[in-house]
């Protein structure tokens, strides 16, 4: 397997191109799928999520070229209406296609989904609210069954704001008869953006970011030109790296208003942050101690746990983060503590006692968000890092290391045997 290797102690310095949101691109290419038109879609980033799920949409029916700056895709038939486990079993998302699939001919069998080892993320409220819009829906072998010949519009309110669970039915009913209410919906800023680019395509969505979204379905959805949002866990990572190293980087091409929560946190813990229309410039400086708590948007996300956990392993004093979306997600704990961080894990708290400094070490990466905490760590500590099991990186990072090295940062992948 790949693996990379850092070399820490360097001030990083200079501009970071924010790619686009992968958690806003994945359910925006799901939703192709309720559509026999074309999209082009901009500012897709190339990661391996993305990847997959263009594979099983190919796999489904749809032709998709990729252009210089933008891809194409048409799905004129659905082709098969399945999505086996041996295509799902390595991304959660890829239950996406559930609600399009259904919407568009009536149908769909797909597997229980796969994804980080960062806990259960069960998808009980995307199937109760499907049965409520008319689905009959099983579960056998560890595929799900969906039939409806119509859905039908329905009030629907989800116990628990889940992001992927809003997604599914607000996809779902956009092409249902009536209306559909859905109240205690998530509201980030990626359910939002996916509204957005549905309302291009003739759906009628009210108030998708809130947690009361009224969908109006139509009868048939048309194609569309559209830019994906920019994405925001990858620019608080890149905020991180300028505070962890006491750098200087100009982030081009995010959107502070969706990262408050983010952006009043670091500067908390001591980094100077200034704001512009459509981009940060992070000057990174003393790292001071705070407590953390992961919240549903607006608060402090969970994708951004464990690159804060990295910040304050090195901080000037003691700090407590509260995790309280996943229950596994402090597998990271052990790899930083590997490299001389201080941390205790009780239950949903970690208690961390800043050290004055890091030293390498051989280290493993457990999910997507703890890569990025490991990065974030070698690029402060003493001597070269051994980051293995990568492949969690490239799922949800462009071009991590360009970007990286293109700010100072010496650091480099190594390929290994397959």
């Amino acid at each position: 397997m790949d693996k990379i290797l850092i070399q820490g102690g360097i001030a990083l310095a200079g501009e970071v191109h924010i790619s686009g949101a992968k958690n806003a691109a994945l359910p925006i290419l799901a939703a192709t799928l309720l559509s026999s038109e074309i999209h082009r879609l901009k500012n897709v980033p190339r990661l391996g999520d993305i990847t997959t799920l263009k594979r099983l949409l190919e796999k489904i029916g749809a032709e998709i070229s990729e252009k210089d700056d933008y891809c194409e895709i048409q799905v004129k038939h659905i082709k098969n209406n399945e999505a086996p486990y041996s295509w799902v079993k390595t991304m959660r998302a890829t239950i996406l296609v559930l609600g399009p699939l259904l919407a568009r001919c009536g149908e769909a069998h797909v597997s229980l989904p796969g994804g980080c080892a960062i806990g259960a993320r069960p998808i009980q409220l995307h199937l109760m609210g499907l049965e409520k819009m008319g689905a009959e829906i099983t579960i056998e072998h560890g595929i799900i069954h969906a039939k409806a010949a119509k859905l039908k519009g329905a009030a629907i309110y989800l116990e628990t704001p889940t992001v992927t669970g809003t997604e599914t039915l607000m996809m779902a009913a956009a092409l249902a008869e009536g209306t559909t209410t859905i109240e205690n919906a998530a509201c980030e800023p990626e359910i939002g953006d996916l509204a957005h680019f549905l309302n291009h395509c003739g759906a009628q969505i009210i108030g998708a970011g809130t947690d009361h979204i009224v969908i109006n379905g139509v009868s048939a959805l048309s194609g569309a030109s559209y830019e994906v949002m920019p994405d925001r866990i990858e620019a608080g990572t890149f905020m991180l790296a300028a505070a962890i190293t006491k750098g200087d980087l100009h982030l081009k091409n995010c959107r502070p208003a969706d990262m408050i929560s983010i952006i009043e946190k670091c500067r908390t813990t001591g980094s100077e942050i200034r704001v512009e229309k459509d981009a940060l410039r992070v000057l990174g400086k003393e790292i001071h101690a705070v407590d953390l708590k992961t919240l549903p948007y607006p608060g402090l996300p969970t994708d951004m746990q464990a690159q804060f956990m990295a910040l304050m392993s090195v901080s000037d004093g003691a700090s407590v983060i509260t995790e309280t979306i996943f229950e596994s997600r402090f597998n990271h704990c052990a790899e930083l503590r590997r490299m001389g961080a201080d941390i205790r894990v009780e239950g949903k708290h970690a208690m961390i006692k800043g050290v004055p400094r890091l030293s390498a070490a051989p280290i493993m990466a457990s999910d997507l968000r703890a890569s990025a905490s490991l990065i974030l760590a070698g690029l402060v500590a003493e001597g070269e890092t051994e980051i293995r099991r990568i492949y969690h990186l490239d799922r949800g990072y462009e071009a991590i290391e360009q970007k990286l090295t293109d700010v100072g940062a010496v650091i480099q992948r190594v390929k290994g045997k397959a």
